[in-house]
C-alpha cells in the first residue's frame, strides 16, 4: 500500500466505538464526540525504561516494568442515561440499556475494563483502505462539566495490548 498523501485532521470521518467483553459484544458508537482523542505513553513494548548510573555517568539503559498508555476524548452530552440504546454514561458505568455488560478483564480481576476501536477515515482521501487503531481491556473513567455545550471528558488506561494498523504487544 502506498503512503497516504494527506495529513488527517478533526474534519475526517473518525469514530470511537466501544465494545465489551460478552460473546458478541455490546458495543456503543460515541456520539458527538468532539474529533480530540489522544494517546500518550504509546512505547515500544510497553515497557517502561530505567537509566542506572555509577558515580554520576550513565552505566546502563534497561528495560523495566510495564508501561499502562492512556487515552482520553470528550464528547457532548445528549443525555445521562437511557433505557433503550444506552448512552456513554451507561456503557462506563453499567446502567440503562448497558447494565448487562461485561468486563473483557474478568480472567484477571473485577475491574471493568472494554475494548476501545478508533476507526479513520483513509479511502475518500484517496489512501488505499481506512484506518484502525484498537485498544484492549481499557478502564474507562467519565467527567461530566456543563457548558455551552454540556460535555463528557473520558479517560482510560489501557492495560491490554494495542491492535490495528499500529500493533503493539508487551515484550
Amino acid at each position: 500500500m502506498a503512503l497516504s498523501g494527506a495529513v488527517k485532521n478533526q474534519f475526517d470521518s473518525g469514530t470511537i466505538t466501544i465494545k465489551d467483553g460478552t460473546g458478541t459484544p455490546l458495543e456503543l458508537e460515541v456520539r458527538w464526540d468532539n474529533g480530540d482523542l489522544g494517546v500518550q505513553g504509546l512505547v515500544p513494548d510497553l515497557r517502561a525504561h530505567t537509566a542506572y548510573e555509577t558515580r554520576g555517568a550513565l552505566s546502563s539503559l534497561r528495560k523495566t516494568g510495564r508501561q499502562y498508555p492512556t487515552l482520553s476524548f470528550s464528547a457532548k452530552v445528549g443525555e445521562f442515561s437511557e433505557a433503550t440504546t444506552g448512552t456513554l454514561a451507561d456503557m462506563i458505568h453499567g446502567t440503562g440499556a448497558f447494565a448487562a455488560r461485561v468486563s473483557t478483564s474478568t480472567a484477571i480481576g473485577d475491574v471493568t475494563t472494554f475494548d476501545v476501536q478508533f476507526d479513520l477515515e483513509g479511502t475518500d482521501l484517496g489512501d488505499g483502505s481506512d484506518h484502525q487503531l484498537i485498544f484492549e481491556d481499557v478502564h474507562l473513567g467519565l467527567d461530566f462539566s456543563e457548558g455551552d455545550p454540556d460535555q463528557f471528558a473520558i479517560t482510560g488506561t489501557i492495560y491490554g495490548d494495542i491492535g490495528g494498523d499500529l500493533s503493539i504487544t508487551e515484550g
